[in-house]
């Protein structure tokens, strides 16, 4: 068996990213070797280490739970392990810090430990509770849309056999609908027109003998492969909503989306009308909600905003068209 010298054991925590550190359990004091300054970005110069000392950079929802901890850790039984975020300079870090509580395996009062970064974990874990979240909100609307549909077929199908192929021309137009905020890894789809991207959207809540139920007049206007995702998810939940609960909803409702473009900035109005009557929610706060708002903002460099008026609920989308070409 080889025997592991000091060089070989830094060269094993610098490969795996580790920081060590060392606390005095008397004295309050921290010692931390080079990797452990880098991680925490505190000048080498600055030989008295305490915690409140790196508390300067621990996120501030974060400080009294990591200061309480680390209060704690002589009361842990065996290993402790803690994560917590940390300020460096405009962005925000993740730091794992590990050790041994209940004293033990101390040596000359002082306890041992390391600190990892772990941003790109809890980077991926994030946007794997947003993918989660997302995909559950997509089921349950597919889920209420094939409702509407179904309701929607029954009100002019006049016999089971004209409800089943209007019903199957539907979801196969939902599906459709689908597969353009569904990218494929690997297939490059190109731009599509505004116009066509918004018809083909509402196409699954057209109504057999209601030819102007739904109307949009669009100009030319070219939508990008990465916004086309992101515009398609908004229609796509103004939709839904419509359907639950507006114009949409009843065989009487109309939906207008118009749209003029000046400068770099297009506007799609979106005006439903005959309608049940609406009344606006105290809060947007619902996934869906947060969803657009977020897609308009952050992808489409946009805003959204909705008048809850007593004809029908009118919503305005304004958005950047240069990031809508992309």
């Amino acid at each position: 068996m080889p025997v592991w010298h000091e060089k070989h054991l830094r060269a094993a925590t610098r490969a795996a990213g580790v920081a060590l550190w060392s606390w005095n359990v008397d004295t309050d004091a921290i010692t931390m070797d080079e990797a452990a300054y880098d991680l925490w970005e505190v000048p080498k110069s600055e030989l008295k280490i305490t915690f409140e000392i790196l508390s300067r950079s621990i996120h501030p929802a974060d400080l009294e739970r990591v200061r309480s901890a680390f209060a704690a850790t002589r009361a842990v039984v065996g290993a402790y392990e803690i994560d917590f975020r940390v300020l460096s300079g405009g962005d925000v870090r993740w730091i794992s810090a590990r050790g041994q509580g209940d004293d033990a395996d101390i040596a000359d009062r002082i306890m041992f430990g390391i600190f990892l970064d772990v941003t790109q974990r809890k980077q991926a874990e994030e946007a794997n509770e947003l993918l989660a979240g997302e995909m559950s909100h997509r089921v349950k609307n597919l889920l209420t849309l094939a409702t509407a549909l179904t309701q929607i077929t029954s009100r002019s199908a006049e016999t089971k056999e004209d409800m089943v192929r209007e019903l199957t021309s539907r979801l196969i137009a939902l599906e459709r609908a689908q597969e353009l905020i569904r990218p494929v890894p690997g297939r490059k789809t190109g731009a599509t027109l505004l116009g066509d991207l918004i018809s083909v959207l509402l196409a699954p809540y057209d109504e057999k003998e209601a030819s102007v139920r739904i109307r949009v007049s669009v100009p030319k206007i070219n939508v990008g492969e990465t916004s086309s995702t992101a515009l398609a998810l908004v229609i796509h939940e103004l939709a839904t909503n419509s359907a639950k609960y507006g114009a949409l909803s009843i065989s009487s409702g109309t939906l207008d989306v118009s749209c003029n473009a000046h400068g770099d900035e297009v506007a799609v109005v979106w005006t439903e009308r005959g309608g049940p009557h609406v009344v606006a929610p105290k809060k947007l706060e619902g996934f869906g909600s947060k969803m657009v708002h977020r897609s308009m903002a952050s992808q489409l460099g946009g805003t959204i905003a909705f008048d809850w008026s007593d004809e029908g609920v009118v919503v305005d989308l304004r958005m950047s068209k240069h990031r809508l070409a992309n």
